[in-house]
């Protein structure tokens, strides 16, 4: 619950961080990955980003994790930053920053099944299955080939790899709550983050993009997308997003969940040219049906995991 009554123009720009910048990452995520190679992007966001709060702690004394927190951390970060943003970042060069966004959105989907597989604190009632079903129609609206809907279908492995980020994010999200984390989530966030770079850039090296990465190649437009999503989506967004937990109810923090897909639709088609056809609008619906149905059906558990989870990595 709020903890204070803060300024109403605080509480609006800590709205329209988590909302318009996080929503907005999604581009800049593209714009960055045709340039750099996805893995290593994503391994230097998370290396620097992670590397700054982590400094910012110890600045203000905190202690670092111990040796069976690292474990968990680096467990953690495996599926979260590997598995959910090495997927993402691969995926956006293959498919349309907003639809990526719209597809990232399932995400209360999937952890609502890894509540019910692996806490057994969620049973598989008729409104989540419906609204499970609903999400997957939304996802088979975005990648059939067969609706006469107009507009190209997303690439099918893009989306594929987007449903297993998804999967990903939720189950390392689950075991966040399960394993021991330092106490202090900003500690616990910059650690998580760090390594992450740390496993992103072993994969970057394992996949070979440090053959394919050529520094002089790529642009200042790119390297500023970069810097974005450090600054911007990372540092600004997660500590908006803390400050917003600790005033308003979760709940209400949480709509992020389903604003950020629209704001990236919506900017992907404004300053990118992305598709705005009757199969986005339709997947995108079917989808946020789906989200809403999911989060509203269950108001103390999400709360419960927007504050436990790790919850700044939407950004």
């Amino acid at each position: 619950m709020p903890t204070s009554t803060p300024s109403r123009w605080k509480t609006l720009l800590a709205f329209a961080i988590i909302y318009f910048v996080w929503g907005s990452t999604f581009l800049a995520i593209r714009i960055a990955v045709h340039q750099i190679p996805p893995l290593l992007c994503a391994a230097l966001r998370f290396s620097l980003a992670g590397l700054i709060l982590l400094c910012w702690m110890l600045i203000r004394r905190e202690a670092l994790p111990t040796p069976r927190q690292w474990l968990s951390v680096f467990v953690c970060a495996l599926l979260i930053f590997v598995g959910d943003y090495g997927l993402l970042f691969w995926a956006e060069q293959r498919v349309p920053s907003g639809i990526a966004a719209v597809m990232m959105a399932t995400i209360p989907a999937f952890m609502a099944l890894s509540e019910i597989i692996f806490l057994r604190t969620q049973r598989l009632t008729l409104r989540l299955t419906l609204a499970l079903l609903i999400g997957l129609a939304g996802v088979a609206v975005l990648v059939s080939r067969s609706l006469n809907l107009g507009g190209a279908p997303i690439s099918r492995i893009g989306a594929v790899a987007l449903i297993f980020a998804s999967i990903s994010w939720s189950v390392g999200s689950i075991l966040t709550r399960k394993f021991p984390l330092p106490s202090s989530k900003v500690m616990s966030s910059g650690a998580q983050m760090l390594a992450g770079g740390i496993l992103l850039t072993l994969a970057a090296a394992i996949f070979g993009e440090f053959h394919r990465f050529q520094l002089l190649a790529v642009s200042t437009t790119a390297w500023l997308a970069l810097a974005y999503l450090i600054v911007a989506g990372s540092i600004m967004g997660f500590t908006a997003y803390l400050w917003l937990i600790h005033h308003q109810s979760p709940t209400t923090v949480g709509t992020y969940a389903y604003v950020n897909p629209v704001v990236a639709v919506l900017i992907g088609y404004f300053f990118a040219g992305e598709p705005l056809g009757a199969r986005t609008i339709l997947g995108t619906l079917f989808i946020l049906i789906s989200v809403i149905t999911i989060t509203t059906a269950r108001t103390k558990k999400i709360a419960v995991v927007l504050t436990t989870a790790s919850t700044e990595h939407r950004g």
